[in-house]
């Protein structure tokens, strides 16, 4: 039995993992090799190695509701788009509520995770771990949960930018920018367009002579601020997950890209990516299309060469006088404290039963925690993940055979290549609501709609049409809390408070806007029902069956 868990980091995934053992009665220890919680949200002047960086004014770009976790909503007075500091407060809010400090280990580095000599019989493993002072300590736990991230490891493709080392200026990876300081007057050439080249691109461009953004394959872009000055978060719901579910994806490409290209044709801009809208991440930036717009920001295709302070691309054009090129170019994963025979391959990725179990292990008792590439944030992802892990280890849920997981894993693998564009540096991908969805009905918390629509209309309504918040994980089930439904209740009083530094008078909505708005909470109705009747047929009549005996 699963008592003692090594907790591996302390960010966001570390923190929900902690919890999460806590809830199930084991007893954690999280060893952090830095002096503070956070992670990737932990921000220093100076990048330090092997440990995740942001840049000084980087703001999350999904909206708190949807990042926060399942049973601690953010504060109401907190914007709906947070700075990294505003988050990392968040972090020690939670942290201080579940009392999570006391069982966390600063300044300890995990070096070595190794199985125990009688694993086959105990499932334990032996951890080693270093101080800040060099001492090493030797520890031993019934079961080990990673959640060390997948940002630590800086790709810097440097050969297969021919003439580099001619360059006379200045280079660096995106993991080392910090801010704008050194583009003041400078030409600057930013190689990549991921969120995180995209933003350097706009900020560099407020000070910078030119900023040339270099992409090799383009990217759709889309805007945090949707229609109606929502955040566009607000618009993932269940309904629009049954849309995907009913229509074809060319037909939804066709429909996403027709929206954006009414914002900004993405061909006329130069951003028009090779791939389909929903086969890949969009890059989500509100500045990026002005910024092209008024000359600032040039949008250039690869870099073919580098002469001296020249840099050349695809189509020949060059940018000359370049004073400094910025590698937005990604990460290289890697777990180099386990050995290299508890994890297996498949394709470009590290093959996970559900993203989180190696699947060649004779005892489950070690799991990676946030390693997970979705349209969602990964706190809720991450603690879903920790509840599902904390339930295999108390024995609640039992796992498939290993050739069985690797059969699934193998299936996870060409679902992915057929439905993303994935490379060596991103290769998984998942789907936020489906994926929530899956790992909820195995520990038994995911909602079921139908009972809601016969029993809670009023909260069926806002967790089908409204966003798949993670509180709706804690309605029902294991780990239920009872302030879950009055959360979804009030998740928009959240999102508007921030907003309202001016008071302004009453605002009445139309007879006709009414009326709009019933019909089509009508037709999400009817399309739930339809959803779930032809996925599984026998749910309906035992609900009404429950139903009626309850009544009874």
């Amino acid at each position: 039995m699963v008592q003692r868990v090594a907790v591996i980091g302390a960010g966001p995934s570390g923190l929900t993992s902690v919890k999460a053992c806590l809830d199930e009665g084991m007893e954690p220890t999280c060893f952090e090799s830095s002096d503070d919680m956070g992670g990737l949200w932990k921000f220093k002047e100076v990048s330090e190695p092997n440990r995740a960086s942001i840049y000084r004014s980087l703001t999350i770009n999904i909206w708190k509701e949807m990042m926060c976790y399942s049973d601690f909503p953010i504060p109401a007075d907190y914007p709906n788009y947070m700075h990294h500091s505003k988050i990392l407060k968040y972090f020690r809010l939670y942290a201080e509520h579940f009392k999570l400090l006391p069982y966390i280990r600063f300044q300890t580095s995990v070096k070595r995770v190794t199985q125990r000599p009688d694993f086959s019989r105990t499932g334990q493993w032996e951890v080693v771990t270093e101080n800040k002072d060099g001492l090493e300590e030797k520890h031993v736990f019934d079961a080990v949960i990673c959640c060390s991230g997948h940002f630590n490891y800086p790709n810097l493709p440097l050969k297969d930018f021919p003439g580099i080392e001619t360059f006379e200026g200045k280079f660096f990876h995106s993991w080392d920018y910090k801010g704008p300081e050194d583009m003041h007057g400078k030409r600057v050439v930013v190689i990549g367009i991921g969120n995180s080249g995209g933003d350097i691109a706009v900020e560099g461009s407020r000070v910078a002579e030119q900023v040339y953004l270099s992409t090799r394959s383009g990217a759709w872009v889309i805007r945090q601020v949707s229609d109606n000055g929502l955040p566009v978060d607000r618009f993932n719901t269940r309904f629009v997950h049954v849309m995907f579910r009913l229509l074809p994806m060319s037909v939804l490409n066709w429909l996403g890209e027709k929206k954006l290209n009414a914002m900004y044709d993405h061909a006329m801009y130069g951003l028009k990516p090779k791939h389909r809208l929903f086969s890949q991440i969009p890059v989500i930036n509100d500045d990026l299309p002005f910024k092209i717009l008024s000359g600032s920001v040039l949008i250039k295709p690869n870099v073919k060469e580098i002469r001296g302070s020249t840099v050349v691309f695809n189509d020949g054009s060059a940018a000359e006088n370049v004073d400094l090129i910025v590698f937005a170019t990604g990460y290289n994963y890697d777990f180099p404290y386990l050995p290299n025979n508890v994890m297996y391959k498949s394709g470009h990725r590290v093959g996970l039963y559900k993203h989180v179990f190696p699947p060649v292990l004779e005892h489950p008792t070690l799991a990676i925690v946030g390693f997970i590439h979705s349209d969602g944030a990964i706190m809720p992802q991450a603690e879903m993940q920790a509840r599902f892990v904390t339930r295999v280890f108390k024995g609640h849920k039992k796992l498939p055979s290993s050739q069985a997981m690797i059969k699934a894993v193998e299936k996870d693998t060409k679902n992915i290549e057929r439905n993303y564009v994935v490379s060596r540096l991103t290769p998984l991908q998942v789907d936020f609501v489906e994926y929530m969805d899956d790992l909820a009905k195995d520990i038994n918390v995911r909602p079921s709609l139908l009972w809601l629509f016969l029993t809670d209309f009023p909260l069926f309504r806002r967790v089908f049409w409204g966003p798949v918040t993670a509180y709706q994980y804690r309605l029902m089930g294991p780990g239920k809390w009872d302030g879950a439904r009055r959360a979804i209740f009030t998740q928009f009083d959240r999102m508007y408070q921030p907003l309202r530094a001016r008071q302004l008078g009453p605002h009445e909505s139309s007879t006709a806007g009414r009326l709009i708005k019933w019909s089509l909470m009508i037709m999400a109705g009817g399309s739930a029902v339809y959803y779930i009747q032809v996925h599984n047929p026998t749910i309906l009549p035992t609900l009404m069956s429950k139903l009626h005996q309850q009544t009874v």
